[in-house]
């Protein structure tokens, strides 16, 4: 029993290690950002990485997501966010939920609110004016929307989670498109 143990935290910091070298690594950064990091900025996470995917750039973008919120750390992502998700080809059991740090406000280039409760709370956390600028509501990747915010689908029914994942999936080709004009990859 004693070397299961063992064995768990070493496999536990060994893929830590392989996250921070992958973030070290990469040149662009990009945390997606809603309130319990259980429903919307895990689906983003979980799209962006499989466009990264497509388009052979993982290695030159490290990609993650966050809540503004405490309430679900350590939880996966809602349930009906995954079948949303894997219905589209898109894993996310491997995700889970964690807060948005101080220190992220440096660690990363992009930081995409979902709505504007979110990106008024990621302000009010970020305290450098210079850093605010990494702030932005996801959707402005995707101006040709009528919707400027992500709807939180939590309290609704299905249906809810297929419009996020659609709205998601526009403004990651946005974002995408963004990322590889600007950082010329």
């Amino acid at each position: 029993m004693g070397s299961t143990i063992v064995q768990a935290i070493r496999a536990m910091f060994a893929s830590s290690q392989r996250l921070d070298e992958a973030k070290a690594k990469a040149m662009v950064r990009v945390l997606f950002v809603c309130m319990g990091n259980i429903c919307r900025s895990p689906v983003a996470e979980g799209v962006f990485r499989r466009m990264l995917e497509g388009a052979g750039l993982t290695g030159k973008v490290f990609v993650d997501s966050a809540g503004t919120h405490s309430y679900h750390i350590g939880a996966p992502p809602d349930m009906r966010s995954q079948a949303t998700a894997q219905r589209r080809g898109v894993d996310l059991r491997s995700l889970r939920a964690r807060r948005v740090t101080v220190t992220d406000f440096a660690k990363f280039d992009y930081i995409l609110a979902m709505d504007r409760d979110n990106f008024e709370n990621l302000l009010a956390l970020c305290q450098d004016t210079e850093l605010q600028r990494r702030i932005q509501l996801f959707l402005d990747f995707a101006p040709d929307l009528p919707e400027r915010e992500v709807p939180d689908p939590y309290y609704g029914g299905p249906t809810g989670f297929d419009r996020v994942m659609d709205l998601i999936e526009v403004a990651a080709q946005g974002l995408l498109m963004h990322i590889r004009e600007q950082h010329r990859l």
